[in-house]
């Protein structure tokens, strides 16, 4: 059914997609040991940022130098495409804070409907009818994956907040990294953005943290994040796409949500129903609706 190449874009991206779905449940277990957003945030980003230029020095060695070096006009542009990353995992992580694991990352999935909405304002054009069909869906589905329509589940407000403004950044974060210095390598593309979002991370704990920094997290559970969240990730999904094609990683990519559900039920006992289940799968469903045409096309 599909050639050597695809198969193995399927499992780069699927690899990578699971690695992100089991971020917010490890995020959630080092806030059980009483530690803060800052610091859950700084550790992933200064040991991310360690571990890619590690990555980058590598490379550069692989290839004796010969790889096309960023301008200084690609940094400026991917360390500002960045900010909205840090911005992304700032939001997420205070999500986390005040509502379960599998409440959090369907909320984060509202950046297929923000996607299509931000499109339309850009390119000045009503959406398809296809598209339109899935973000119906994918409302449908965060309704029932939320609980709202039985109110079994009390919604934090201030949880509901960061995971939209959450999947607000996390919608510009997509479109940005998709657009900004195609041309050098994804670990150097991965650096600079990180570099861009450090910035708003570290701005949000030097704003924020008012006990002494417990330095205890690089070694607790930063290497855990910074591994499946800026390392492991960026670069599976990255090598990933370009063998897949957008329409099948992004389908595959879904598998985020699954997983995500997956550890909040064996790891933090959360309780997960029947129609939570399938509002997930609804919200697949709109995925593959909004990407079947790019797979067919490819």
């Amino acid at each position: 059914m599909f050639g050597n190449r695809v198969l193995k874009g399927v499992f780069l991206v699927g690899l990578g997609a699971t690695s992100y779905g089991m971020l917010a449940t490890f995020v959630k277990l080092a806030y059980q040991e009483n530690f803060t957003t800052a610091e859950v945030t700084t550790a992933q980003f200064v040991l991310g940022i360690l571990g890619v230029l590690l990555i980058n020095s590598f490379q550069r060695i692989q290839h004796k130098n010969t790889a096309i070096k960023a301008t200084t006009k690609n940094i400026f542009q991917l360390m500002l495409a960045g900010t909205s990353l840090g911005m992304t995992s700032v939001f997420y992580y205070l999500c986390v804070r005040y509502i379960d694991v599998s409440i959090a990352i369907v909320l984060l999935m509202q950046t297929v409907w923000m996607g299509v909405l931000l499109e339309m304002i850009l390119d000045k054009k009503l959406p398809s009818t296809q598209k339109i069909i899935a973000v119906i869906i994918v409302l449908i589905g965060t309704a029932l994956a939320t609980n709202l329509l039985k109110n079994e589940i009390e919604l934090n407000w201030r949880g509901i907040f960061w995971g939209m403004l959450a999947a607000a950044s996390f919608t510009t974060t997509m479109f940005t990294a998709n657009r900004v210095a195609l041309g050098i390598s994804s670990a150097q593309r991965s650096l600079y953005m990180l570099l861009g979002g450090a910035l708003i991370v570290f701005g949000f704990a030097l704003a924020t943290q008012n006990t002494p920094f417990n330095f205890d997290i690089f070694l607790k559970w930063g290497i855990v994040l910074a591994l499946f969240g800026t390392i492991i990730p960026p670069m599976l999904l990255n090598a990933g796409f370009p063998l897949t094609g957008i329409g099948l990683g992004s389908i595959v990519s879904s598998l985020e949500l699954p997983i995500s559900f997956f550890m909040a039920y064996f790891l933090l006992n959360e309780q997960v129903n029947s129609w939570q289940w399938m509002g997930i799968i609804l919200i697949i469903l709109a995925i593959i609706i909004m990407n079947i045409n790019l797979k067919m096309k490819k």
